[in-house]
């Protein structure tokens, strides 16, 4: 009889408006689990993330479904949630095929500008289709039937509205557990956003879109607000800052392939320095030391809260990151840059590429890297990313090197490319098969871990340049090495001291500051190099490097100056608006003498005044670059020469079949290094003691077939413009 009583009480209960619900928030929930892990790649690295996985698609689902307990009239109601069902249904299957085509999700600018993605969509629509997609769509259906068919009965008693209050405030209580579980797991989920697939991983579909409508809806304002007049005032700073070029140095690069190697978490104190008798760091040391490297002892990570992506976007562009949270994922699908692979094209015909063993979409670089003019991205769908060679952050650095000659030998010369290598990356774990490098043993794992993690780098480094050397690519290049910020943390720095043989009992800000100094090396055959004591920060090195290559950076919007000029401004400005000159470091106000590292408890009126002074400028000059990036003002602006960049004119699936084509099409006219070698791969040159390829060496010659079936199908249906790029996007 028991049993019975439940089962008429579960019918009971279904037959209500509240169970009807109930019924709709259950099929939603495992529809969207069910895209989670058929179609999205959202893999969770450890139980909580699996747990927030799950759990994500209630809270929202409850609150838009919840919408139709508020609903008087009984048929309406049901039908409303049923329409609303339907309409996110549609949200979710439309990300599932936008995702299958470009590896991320859609925006409100995405959708707003639906004729530029069906353009893309159209051509393969069919293809990014799978049998179980019915599957998003037949429950809808049978709800409708089962409605009409009256075998859902209809509930015509009204709902009392403080239940239905209380189902929307379940379900923003709900909400705010999985917000708190996500900020344990990943800390500043929406104001550091590293990656869509972090906020659709955490909170799901219905958030990222409202969350992505919110920052759309505030950028759009403030752009709608911007007038071509506000750049004047940053156009008269960059021409009044501008820095010409030093004669000894300019061009004389000119001409040459760059190779920037991307140092992650590198800090400058790991030059030179021993661990228990051990080098951490022979190779760069030796480099740091060659005759031919220009290596800057007092250069400064400039990053805010993009941390990495800060990095790059002042590398690229010359301008500094936000105040708040990261260019590359806030304003770097839409914005328009003067970046260096653009201008390069433009003052030199170079090719372009970056090399990262992780998701394309990590730091939204799959966009941001079109709108630099990037012609390649070789992300992880492009190598070998097996569990065993894979580290928290991606592809090991020595395998990122070796696998990617594969790619590196069949662009066309001169080119610009970047490696960006991530082994060295908090929390530094490393397995002892890639290394003995001995272990620091303080209370600190990252501390104890990091100088493996920097010694393995070293390493990968030392076999890429003896590839270089072996291939020709070594004497018809220009490198460049940098650190994008720092590894240890201020709160690491408590183990670090004794590591350092310091007492951390007499450790101030000031050395906090001091160990926010990167490396930054240019090492090129005949160049005149040496060890450059000036101060400067990662805001100089755009126009360092454009004028070593004979380009004047005269005409674009950059707030740093070429580090080798002698108008070099030495201010260095933190993003946090503290600073650091060659005579002293200013934190909240505070001055330290950098000679001893003393405060100056008694500034002289005169002192007092240069440092408001500086101030001033470290204000001004940020403020004008927050403004360029938050106004998207380059739009105003097209130097004399430069063409803005067309992001559609980039497509990163098709970019091995795109290195093909082109080797194909040029013939014996091709400037790749395959070609040089008479179409004989130089991918045996490169030598590794990575254990992963000691009994396997093919991922080294071999594109992830995946992706070259995927190549293969978009070349047969898309069309390439006159340097090699798909415009379907």
């Amino acid at each position: 009889m028991s049993y019975f009583l439940k089962l008429t009480k579960i019918k009971q209960f279904m037959a209500s408006k509240l169970g009807f619900l109930s019924l709709l928030v259950f099929l939603f929930w495992v529809k969207t689990l069910f895209g989670y892990f058929t179609d999205f790649n959202l893999a969770a690295s450890d139980s909580l993330q699996m747990a927030i996985l799950i759990f994500n698609p209630l809270a929202t689902t409850l609150l838009v479904l919840g919408i139709l307990l508020y609903i008087k009239q009984p048929i309406i109601s049901y039908w409303t949630g049923l329409v609303i069902y339907t309409a996110n249904t549609a949200l979710l299957y439309f990300n599932v095929i936008y995702y299958r085509q470009f590896t991320d999700y859609m925006t409100i600018n995405t959708i707003l500008g639906y004729s530029k993605v069906s353009a893309g969509l159209s051509k393969s629509s069919l293809a990014l289709m799978n049998w179980h997609d019915a599957l998003y769509w037949l429950d809808i259906i049978i709800l409708a039937v089962l409605i009409l068919l009256k075998v859902i009965k209809i509930d015509h008693r009204q709902f009392p509205k403080r239940w239905a209050f209380s189902i929307t405030s379940l379900a923003v209580l709900l909400f705010g557990v999985n917000l708190g579980l996500s900020e344990i797991s990943r800390p500043q989920i929406l104001s550091r956003t590293f990656d869509r697939n972090y906020i659709v991983k955490y909170l799901g579909i219905d958030t990222f879109t409202v969350y992505d409508a919110v920052k759309t809806t505030q950028n759009n304002q403030v752009r709608a607000q911007a007038e071509s007049y506000d750049l004047d005032p940053v156009l008269d700073f960059t021409k009044q800052h501008y820095a010409a070029p030093n004669a000894d140095y300019f061009g004389a690069a000119k001409g040459k392939n760059v190779i920037v190697i991307h140092l992650e978490s590198f800090q400058q104190f790991l030059i030179d320095f021993k661990f228990e008798g051990q080098e951490v760091t022979p190779f760069l040391n030796s480099l740091y030391h060659n005759q031919n490297t220009l290596a800057f002892s007092n250069f400064f990570n400039q990053v805010g809260q993009g941390k990495t992506s800060d990095a790059e976007n002042m590398l690229e562009t010359g301008v500094y990151g936000l105040p708040q949270g990261s260019v590359f994922t806030t304003l770097g699908s839409d914005n328009t840059f003067q970046a260096a692979p653009s201008i390069l094209k433009q003052n030199g015909d170079y090719t372009s590429a970056v090399f990262h063993g992780n998701v394309g979409t990590f730091w939204n670089r799959n966009n941001v890297y079109k709108n630099f003019g990037y012609n390649y991205f070789f992300d992880s769908s492009y190598f070998n990313t097996s569990p065993d060679n894979v580290l928290q952050y991606g592809l090991k650095d020595k395998l990122l090197f070796g696998q990617s000659i594969k790619y590196l030998e069949q662009l066309q010369q001169p080119f610009y490319s970047k490696f960006i290598t991530v082994t060295n990356h908090f929390p530094f774990p490393l397995p002892k098969t890639d290394g003995d490098f001995p272990r620091a043993t303080t209370e600190n794992s990252a501390v104890n871990n990091y100088f493996a993690t920097a010694h393995y780098l070293d390493q990968s480094l030392a076999e890429f340049f003896n590839y270089l050397k072996s291939s020709g690519l070594y004497d018809k290049s220009m490198i460049v090495l940098y650190g994008d910020h720092y590894g240890l943390s201020n709160s690491d720095n408590k183990a670090l001291s004794g590591v350092l043989g310091r007492d951390y009992d007499t450790w101030t800000d000031n050395d906090n500051a001091q160990l926010q100094r990167v490396p930054y090396m240019i090492h090129m055959p005949g160049l005149k190099g040496g060890i450059q004591t000036q101060y400067g920060g990662e805001i100089d090195a755009l126009p360092t490097m454009l004028h070593l290559l004979g380009i004047n950076s005269q005409n674009y919007v950059q707030f740093g100056t070429d580090l080798l000029s002698k108008q070099h401004d030495q201010v260095v400005a933190f993003r946090n608006h503290n600073f650091v000159t060659p005579e002293y470091t200013v934190l909240d106000g505070t001055i330290y003498q950098n000679q001893d590292g003393t405060e100056v408890t008694q500034p002289t009126a005169k002192l007092q005044k240069q440092v408001a002074k500086w101030q001033k400028q470290v204000n001004h000059e940020l403020s004008l670059s927050d403004s360029v990036n938050e106004k998207n003002l380059l739009r105003f602006y097209t130097p004399t020469g430069f063409k803005p960049v067309d992001p559609a004119d980039y497509n990163y699936q098709t970019g091995y079949q795109q290195l093909v084509d082109i080797e194909n099409k040029l013939g014996t006219k091709s400037t790749s290094v395959l070609s040089q070698n008479k179409g004989k791969s130089t991918v045996p040159l490169f030598k590794t003691d990575a254990p992963e390829l000691a009994d396997d060496q093919s991922s080294l010659t071999e594109v992830p077939k995946s992706k070259a079936l995927k190549d293969s199908a978009a070349t047969s249906s898309s069309s390439s413009s006159e340097s090699g790029q798909s415009t379907s996007e």
